[in-house]
């Protein structure tokens, strides 16, 4: 198994979850600012009020991904803490704060990668309709060229939109992720057809103001389908259900990728939603399909399936005693050989996974380290499985560790740890997990050692 002579090992975050200084520096409000304030939305009603206080130990955490040896670090930035209200006058400061913290990665060999929006949308705007007003799609845009015209002389890697099913479906239809809104599915659908445009407007903006080269994609989930044997019909229906829709919801694949990548929404999407769908006006579709330069997917876990005598696919049962996650999801590696190949073969873009990890029981141990097996165990497992995926002929850019710290984890607070370095949140102090040792020994070796 060998990975490619370039590619890229990193580690992400998200701004919400670790910077903090939420009310410093002229930054606004976000729709998670506003949640928190709610009790009983999070974990124990904690906030992301200091989360990991990155805002102001940007430097320390640069240097640690220094000591790692990441080749890359995937950040995203605040929308809110640059536009306090979304658009219009810049907060120099929060603008101050990315320039400083790209410069402090770079000074550390670290290569930034740039997400536009990872979920802490202004909170002014959400008063303005948010998501469900056409105007977003120009508010994101406006947004976009104010990073693009500061950082694109340091920053050539971009990404729009990170999880567009998590922040409409849990966070406009569920409600368990910020706004907090139950909305019916035709203002869900109209929601991700602005964000569709958002990301292809913000697209726009990149390319045409970006003062180096810029190489472009999104984030999306990558709801993986995982044949149960690997007979060809087994395949086909594992293919099958990983672009298939077959709920008024938006745990799929091909309605947020499809408009982005071939420029239409998928016909059987069509059929099912005919009844909720948005208007489309023309030339929204040429909007939204913009030309990409890789295809950016978040990884977790997937679903093992087979074929049904019926046709199409049917889930197989999961055996008892399944190993899982913190996060009670199924320990399933295999999702990083099946999800890549069946992306890629579909969508002819080079792979990026921009986000896999698992959540962990971690403490300090006695000895004053932070012991995670189960994570070096996992990371291995799902790591050499997408060494086969590359092994078969899958073009892959790079592979992205979430996350680098543990962090704010959305409405489960601190309940949950998936960092490779553990943050001791009552006095801010960092201890490199035994995974970070291993992972700077993997990125050292360029995979040999897996």
């Amino acid at each position: 198994m060998g990975f490619p002579k370039d590619f890229v090992w990193g580690a992400a975050a998200a701004s919400y979850q670790i910077e903090g200084g939420a009310f410093e520096g002229g930054k606004g409000l976000s729709v998670w600012d506003m949640m928190c304030r709610t009790p009983g939305r999070i974990w124990s009603d904690n906030t992301a009020e200091v989360a990991c206080d990155h805002y102001h130990r940007y430097g320390e955490d640069a240097r640690l991904m220094g000591e790692i040896g990441l080749n890359a670090y995937r950040l995203s930035i605040s929308w809110p803490r640059v536009l306090p209200e979304g658009v219009g006058k810049v907060n120099r400061m929060g603008l101050a704060f990315y320039d400083r913290l790209i410069d402090a990665l770079l000074e550390n060999g670290i290569q930034p990668w740039v997400t536009l929006f990872h979920w802490d949308y202004p909170y002014a705007l959400y008063c303005r309709g948010g998501w469900l007003n056409r105007d977003s799609a120009d508010w994101f845009a406006e947004y976009a060229t104010v990073i693009v015209d500061r950082l694109s002389d340091r920053v050539s890697y971009w990404m729009t939109l990170n999880e567009p099913q998590c922040f409409i479906g849990l966070g406009h239809q569920t409600g368990e992720h910020a706004p907090g809104l139950k909305l019916g599915f035709a203002d869900i659908l109209l929601a991700i057809h602005h964000s569709l445009l958002a990301h292809g407007k913000a697209v726009q903006a990149i390319r045409s103001r970006a003062r180096s080269k810029p190489i472009i994609g999104a984030a999306p989930v990558g709801f993986v389908k995982i044949p149960a044997c690997e007979d060809p019909e087994t395949i086909e229906a594992a293919r099958t259900g990983m672009f298939s829709i077959t709920g008024k919801d938006c745990w799929n694949n091909t309605w947020f990728a499809d408009p982005m990548i071939l420029g239409e929404y998928p016909k059987d999407g069509m059929k099912r939603f005919k009844d909720d769908m948005p208007e489309i006006q023309t030339g929204d579709l040429e909007t939204i399909c913009q030309p990409l330069d890789f295809y950016g997917v978040n990884v977790y876990h997937g679903q093992t399936v087979r074929s049904s005598p019926k046709g199409g696919y049917v889930p197989t049962p999961s055996d008892d005693g399944h190993a899982l996650t913190t996060m009670l999801w199924q320990v399933t590696p295999d999702a990083l050989y099946w999800g890549p190949r069946f992306f890629y073969e579909r969508y002819k873009l080079p792979i990026v996974v921009t986000e896999n990890g698992m959540a962990n029981c971690d403490w300090i141990h006695l000895d004053g380290k932070v012991h995670d097996p189960q994570r070096i165990d996992f990371l291995s497992r799902y790591l050499q499985a997408y060494g086969r995926a590359i092994d078969e002929g899958v073009e892959a850019k790079g592979y992205f560790l979430w996350s680098i710290m543990d962090n704010f984890e959305w409405a489960y607070g601190y309940r949950q740890r998936f960092g490779i370095i553990y943050v001791d949140y009552p006095s801010q102090k960092r201890i490199l997990k035994d995974s970070a040792h291993w992972y700077k020994d993997v990125i050292a070796s360029n995979g040999a050692i897996l």
